[in-house]
């Protein structure tokens, strides 16, 4: 089947009772069992609920994976990951990341004795060197937030099958329609379903998938013994807004193009940061993994620092500024205020999210209108 076939239908047949044909909503937490041992599939809706089987069935089977587990957040589904590392391991991961995955490294597992570096995620080489010094996990992001630098998958997987070490790929920004991390090798799949997946900002959720039965069983045990489960409805939410996913990934990526074209030949604009643009110094991997559009995130840097920032910000109108990104709403972030604060200034500094810095996550408005807005702004 075809991706938006899969998003439509993949573990939602018509109810068994009823004959509903939109899966119902499981409210129940638990299930009556008919006798010691025997149940219908359900004991426990922490453990398992047919909505959030759902969910997890059709989310695996558009990652191409065997396996999905969903969470309550997208940090419990990095933490669920996580949580295979035992104090003394080392974990080698991309010097771009979320800066609440950079939050769980350093103020919860790095106090465990646990070990991090990171290395340029860019660059299989450095990949290598940092693996040859050991390491139980590798983490990378493509596209990275918030600088949209891409990873060749295929590579570091490559090279992190020679070492035996799993390599965990966040998928968030680019969504299971433009990318499939398993596809080109990769161990597991994290994704924050908060954001494209679901894609009207109003769920926050998680996921991992994955086709390794060592990785499927110990995140499924942390799963259950952690609870941080989505409820029934926040798993029928996202199941909601997955139908359309490829019908809004399409419009993301029109808008998004448009719009960092129009930026790049703005003079009131330093620098534009999109893999769509020929300019980036990865357009080519980007046209190699991202095979149904460059994304619909938008990265660009103007003058003037935090005082711009803040004047650029009280002319929107039509564009929200907070954080997050995914829904069908553009959405303004300033990373180093907001989805980076975490990190040291000196961190910033070195990777290059500065004052100036500010991510779009273009919605699925008409973009004449966005347009018309960006260039008011910046005027």
């Amino acid at each position: 089947m075809h991706f938006s076939t899969i998003a439509i239908h993949e573990g939602q047949g018509a109810d068994k009772t009823s004959g509903a044909t939109i899966l119902p909503i499981t409210m129940s937490t638990t299930f009556t069992q008919e006798a010691i041992g025997t149940n219908k599939g359900y004991e426990y809706s922490r453990t398992g609920n047919p909505t959030r089987d759902a969910l997890e069935k059709c989310l695996a089977s558009l990652e191409g994976g065997r396996f999905c587990s969903a969470f309550s957040s997208g940090s419990a589904a990095t933490a669920a990951v996580l949580s295979m590392l035992k104090p003394g391991d080392r974990v080698v991961a991309g010097d771009d990341i979320y800066g609440g995955t950079y939050r769980q490294f350093e103020r919860m597992y790095r106090p465990l004795g646990i070990q991090i570096d990171y290395f340029d995620q860019t660059s299989a080489e450095r990949f290598e060197e940092a693996l040859a010094l050991g390491a139980k996990l590798a983490w990378i992001e493509t596209p990275t937030n918030p600088l949209l630098k891409l990873a060749d998958i295929e590579a570091l997987a490559d090279v992190a099958a020679r070492y035996g070490v799993p390599l965990i790929v966040d998928n968030t920004f680019a969504s299971p329609y433009l990318q499939n991390p398993l596809k080109f090798g990769a161990s597991a799949v994290v994704h924050s379903s908060t954001k494209y997946i679901n894609g009207h900002s109003d769920v926050v959720g998680g996921a991992v998938v994955t086709s390794n039965d060592q990785i499927m069983e110990q995140v499924k045990f942390y799963q259950n013994a952690a609870g941080a489960v989505p409820s029934p409805f926040d798993s029928w939410l996202t199941l909601r807004g997955l139908k359309t996913l490829e019908l809004r990934m399409k419009r993301h990526c029109e808008n998004a193009q448009i719009i960092a074209e129009h930026l790049a030949a703005n003079p009131m604009v330093d620098k534009v940061l999109y893999p769509g643009l020929p300019s980036h110094p990865q357009y080519n991997l980007a046209t190699k993994t991202l095979k149904r559009g460059f994304g619909g995130m938008v990265s660009f840097r103007i003058p003037g620092g935090l005082r711009a920032v803040d004047q650029l910000v009280s002319k929107l109108s039509i564009i929200s500024f907070g954080e997050s990104l995914g829904g069908v709403e553009s959405l303004l972030c300033h990373p180093a205020t907001m989805t980076h604060a975490s990190l040291p200034a000196q961190k910033r500094a070195a990777y290059g999210i500065d004052d100036g810095l500010l991510r779009l996550s273009v919605g699925i408005e008409d973009v004449s209108d966005l347009i018309s807005e960006l260039d008011s702004a910046l005027g």
